[in-house]
């Protein structure tokens, strides 16, 4: 749904123009990193503790949902006097309202959405984590033939988000009961304090994501922010195969908080399953990568080819979420939050730093690094707490057999390109058996786990 979702949003851009689309999506990360306090870390912390204690969610719910609505309230008057302190005005400032609210019904129904999670429907919460996608979509198809503006557009956003939000609460009721609201405040008080650690994580993140679209549409250009996030884009498209898969692993490793050999077995598991695909995307980026853009036809040369140099390089920040991110995940959901979120704060100070000296000048392309380089800096952080603050250690020769299979994959991607002009689809069809070899060839994915993913074989093994 995501790779669809993205290239009718190449669409959206090429129609509007890298300018207007510049500016929507600033708007759209400033309302991210203030919707954080609509949520206050309540989503995880729910998640947590309903996995772990299943009595959680009748004896606390029915003060965390309307707790949760007032500050969705909260953060939207939060988003529009912080929009007016950065100097955006009139028309600025309505379209930063209709696109805040739209985020925030979208964050209450992740919100809801914490109560699958907890209770093992995985399936469920996946088909409506793309529900909202998939109805945005259909509107905008619908807009392209009838004119496609910026007004049509984010009231498509705003009504794809609000029924969503709808759907997912009467899915909730209908499976575990209707929630009698029932206001009570030391329980509103206790699971606030609790959940300040998930809060300043969560707001951390928001900053450390999207303060670059931000800083890029005040301090360049709303034309610099377009191109940024027409490479962004695909980024967040990549990464959503990350993101689906790791929840699952939190709350698995949630479920087992004092077993170390059992969170070390979820480790090994986990570190392949997120990086392995992530590897072969990375590769065909960094080596076909323009492809991507095909859709802006209304774009220069020039214009493409900035896009697709931020592209590669915000794609080894990808390289670097694919080795990296699960020990984040098992951090967080083993009560080292705070940790790391001290790390979080530093690669954002880090960040603000770089942007602030290198935005004016060289606008997306810096934009791209310095997300790059955070990275780098907070995963490195990530080895050394779980190295120092858990029993599970870090796999090194896991993570030694997947560089190698990256560069191996990469080094053979070269020696085809040398000489030969294949289409890029043959090309990757190519590549994508050879990494197959490569994953059997290091180790990686065992014949044994082959075999007992073929029918009538799932049960050996």
């Amino acid at each position: 749904m995501k790779p669809g979702w993205v290239v009718v949003e190449n669409l959206v851009q090429d129609r509007l123009g890298h300018a207007t689309f510049g500016l929507v999506t600033a708007l759209s990360a400033l309302t991210l990193v203030v919707a954080a306090l609509s949520d206050l870390g309540l989503t995880p912390y729910a998640v947590q503790r309903v996995a772990a204690e299943p009595r959680f969610m009748a004896e606390t719910f029915p003060t965390l949902l309307p707790l949760r609505g007032a500050l969705n309230f909260v953060a939207l008057a939060a988003m529009l006097v912080l929009g007016a302190v950065l100097g955006y005005r009139g028309t600025e400032l309505l379209l930063l309202g209709a696109v805040g609210t739209a985020l925030l019904l979208a964050q209450y129904g992740q919100f809801l959405r914490g109560t699958l999670q907890a209770h093992q429907k995985f399936n469920t919460d996946a088909v409506l984590s793309v529900l909202e996608k998939f109805v945005l979509l259909g509107a905008v198809l619908a807009l392209l033939p009838l004119g496609l503006t910026l007004p049509n557009y984010v009231g498509a956003r705003l009504g794809a988000a609000a029924f969503t939000a709808v759907l997912t609460y009467g899915l909730m009721t209908r499976l575990f009961g209707r929630v009698r609201y029932r206001w009570q405040g030391p329980v509103a008080r206790t699971a606030l304090r609790a959940s300040l650690p998930f809060a300043l994580m969560t707001l951390l993140y928001g900053v450390n994501e999207r303060i670059d679209m931000l800083m890029l549409e005040r301090l360049a250009s709303p034309t610099e922010a377009g191109y940024y996030a027409g490479a962004y884009r695909w980024v967040d498209a990549v990464m959503m195969y990350a993101w689906t898969v790791l929840p699952l692993f939190f709350a698995k490793f949630a479920s087992v908080p004092k077993d170390a050999g059992a969170q070390r077995q979820l480790l090994m598991f986990g570190q392949r399953v997120v990086a392995l695909p992530l590897l072969f995307v990375v590769a065909f980026v960094l080596f076909r990568g323009e492809v991507v853009f095909w859709q802006f036809k209304h774009s220069t040369p020039a214009e493409v080819a900035r896009m697709t140099l931020c592209l590669k390089i915000l794609f080894l920040n990808v390289l670097v979420h694919a080795f990296f991110a699960i020990y984040s995940t098992l951090l967080t959901s083993t009560t080292h939050e705070r940790a790391v979120s001290w790390l979080v704060a530093l690669s954002i100070a880090l960040n603000i730093g770089l942007n602030l000296f290198l935005l004016p000048h060289y606008g997306a392309v810096a934009a791209s690094l310095n997300t790059l380089l955070c990275a780098v800096a907070v995963s490195g952080g990530y080895l050394v707490l779980v190295a120092r603050r858990t029993g599970v250690g870090v796999p090194f020769r896991l993570l030694a057999r997947l560089l190698l299979a990256f560069g191996l994959l990469c080094g053979v991607w070269y020696g085809l390109q040398y000489g030969l002009y294949l289409r890029w689809w043959v090309e990757a069809g190519i590549m994508a058996g050879v990494f197959a070899l490569i994953v059997l060839g290091t180790g990686l994915v065992q014949r044994k786990e082959m075999g007992g993913l073929l029918p009538g074989r799932g049960g050996k093994g």
